[in-house]
């Protein structure tokens, strides 16, 4: 679930002032990060102290939405960085999901509860900073304390499996290329960057704006022209060597130029959505400690959406092919953390020092996530939005998903 790490100073000194508490803590909540930065929430004051969010997947028409899963770990991000929000204005927050919702458009009643006791979550700094950087880190290694700060940040129920040195990065690195090769052949996926790219942007408040995707003016151009259309697509990828620049540019230079992969492991396999919401919220604490620790990191996700696919053997594409692959993903996956554990890793990244993204998502104005205004007329609020949660994509040669 982002760029030039800061909010520009022009966009944020033209949003309004909230007017209450809870305004400003949703206006903070609205910054944690989501796949193809769809935002896939909606938030319904019911009083004071309590807020009902109205969230949603995008399993239907996104091919990187298995089972809701990346929808649902973005949502446990926001209403994770809702309980660091809450705790500036000396807040508790106690969030239940509700037993009577669907899985695919969970109901979340959020409740405050003044805590005079209660110390600022020192997190609450780097929530509008944190973002994604795509491009070239340093190699220089983590120092131990930062490892050790990172590692107890996820939480209990959750760890971190490093792969530092060349040879290990080199293995992630080969992973996200073999999964790039799918994501960038599929038609499936064709459909979604063709929606989600922000083109000729630097900012774009509900898209991925293309001066952020780590490509170069040339690469951009020719992505632009490809997405006009499938049969475009195609043509690239058969006589022009459409995949392999935008793999090495986007996947396997990234993934060797960066101080290490990272993978956050549960305990046990998720299972329903309240699973998945507790992971994503140990994936922003993980963040958010990373941009305390003023490193940059870009999220890895489409390894797991794939084999996620292959291991219930549901066929995601029509190209058999792209099927094949994603088996051989989960194959790799397996012998990185053993057959046992690959099931159980909730996310994938690489981090590394270097300079903030000088482009990035925003986020929509907090008024336009507000379910009074956002309410659907007829078809649904999923189907109003963009394809939702974690950070790669394919066709066209579009990266990691979360913003």
């Amino acid at each position: 679930m982002s760029r030039s790490a800061e909010v520009p100073a022009g966009k944020a000194a033209t949003d309004p002032r909230p007017a209450s508490s809870v305004e400003a803590i949703l206006d903070l909540a609205r910054w944690a990060p989501s796949g193809d930065n769809s935002q896939p929430w909606r938030f319904e004051v019911l009083a004071g102290d309590h807020v009902r969010v109205h969230a949603f997947d995008t399993r239907r028409h996104c091919v990187y939405d298995l089972e809701g899963r990346a929808s649902q770990l973005a949502v446990g991000a926001m209403l994770e960085t809702m309980r660091i929000a809450a705790s500036i204005h000396g807040l508790a927050t106690r969030a239940a999901l509700r037993s009577d919702s669907s899985p695919e458009a969970p109901l979340v009643d959020v409740r405050f509860e003044a805590s005079p006791g209660l110390g600022v979550d020192p997190l609450h700094a780097a929530i509008r900073e944190r973002s994604v950087q795509r491009k070239s880190l340093s190699t220089l290694p983590l120092g131990a304390a930062t490892r050790a700060a990172l590692e107890s940040a996820v939480g209990p129920g959750y760890s971190v499996v490093w792969f530092e040195g060349w040879r290990a990065r080199l293995r992630l690195a080969w992973l996200a290329v073999r999964s790039a090769k799918i994501r960038l052949t599929i038609p499936e996926a064709y459909a979604v960057h063709r929606e989600i790219i922000d083109w000729d942007a630097r900012f774009s408040d509900d898209k991925v704006p293309d001066q952020a995707l780590g490509a170069d003016p040339l690469t951009l151009r020719s992505m632009k022209w490809a997405l006009a259309s499938w049969e475009r697509v195609q043509l690239m990828n058969r006589w022009f060597g459409g995949t392999l620049g935008p793999r090495l540019q986007l996947d396997f230079i990234p993934g060797l130029r960066c101080a290490a992969h990272f993978a956050i492991v549960a305990e046990r396999i998720p299972g329903d959505v309240g699973d998945h919401l507790a992971a994503g919220a140990a994936v922003q604490r993980f963040w958010l400690t990373a941009t305390l620790q003023k490193l940059q990191l870009q999220p890895q996700y489409t390894p797991l959406v794939f084999a996620g696919y292959a291991r219930v053997r549901l066929p995601f594409t029509s190209i058999e092919g792209a099927r094949r692959r994603a088996a051989a993903i989960a194959g790799m996956l397996d012998r990185l953390f053993g057959a046992q554990a690959a099931p159980r890793v909730v996310f994938l990244g690489r981090l590394g020092s270097g300079p903030p993204a000088r482009a990035r998502s925003m986020r929509l104005p907090l008024e336009g996530l507000m379910w009074a205004a956002a309410r659907p007329t007829g078809s649904g609020l999923a189907s109003t939005v963009g394809c939702g949660t974690s950070a790669e994509r394919p066709g066209g040669a579009v990266p990691d998903r979360r913003d």
